[in-house]
């Protein structure tokens, strides 16, 4: 199985230094020297990591061959994809790999269909999943657990009770929903 573990950035200084932006709870253990790693696209890799440090709150990694300026910035936004166990599991109950989230089903509590996850981005500060709706459009959805409720691995499905506003016709339906509870006062 592969795991999408970093995103290489850009270059950093003229010996071959690349920053990443880190896609794994374990950057010392998928990003460590010696480790090959896969990439996306193909063409650019296997690349092997010769060294890493934080410099600046950034993680910089070296790879092998890797040796100037115009090579690192030859890998800009390369994913770097790692092999991993299909066995092994997230240690936390409620931590899930890409993989396991990509495809999943959203829908409310009540099972009204949103969309199908297709995307997750990884910001600094939360995670997002982009959901593609039934007829084309895209929503972001906050990874936080206040929003999504319940991942069911095996319904392949991603529960979610977003704010007002959150999805558009959500903010509809709220507001019908109060105007029907004023009429019954």
């Amino acid at each position: 199985m592969q795991l999408v573990v970093a995103r290489i950035g850009r270059a950093h200084g003229i010996k071959g230094e690349v920053t990443v932006e880190v896609r794994t709870d374990e950057p010392e253990l998928r990003l460590g020297p010696g480790a090959v790693l896969l990439t996306d696209p193909a063409s650019a890799g296997p690349l092997t990591i010769e060294s890493g440090k934080v410099h600046s709150g950034k993680l910089l990694l070296r790879f092998e061959g890797v040796r100037d300026r115009n090579a690192a910035e030859a890998l800009r936004n390369t994913l770097l994809i790692a092999e991993i166990d299909p066995e092994e599991l997230p240690e936390e109950e409620d931590e899930y790999y890409d993989h396991q989230l990509m495809d999943l089903d959203v829908v409310l509590a009540d099972g009204t269909e949103i969309g199908r996850i297709t995307e997750i981005s990884h910001l600094p500060s939360q995670d997002l999943f982009i959901v593609e709706r039934p007829d084309g459009t895209e929503l972001m959805i906050p990874f936080v657990s206040e929003i999504v409720t319940e991942i069911d691995l095996e319904e392949q499905r991603a529960v979610i009770d977003p704010p007002p506003g959150l999805i558009d016709d959500r903010a509809e339906i709220v507001s019908s929903r109060d105007a029907e509870q004023g009429d019954d006062a």
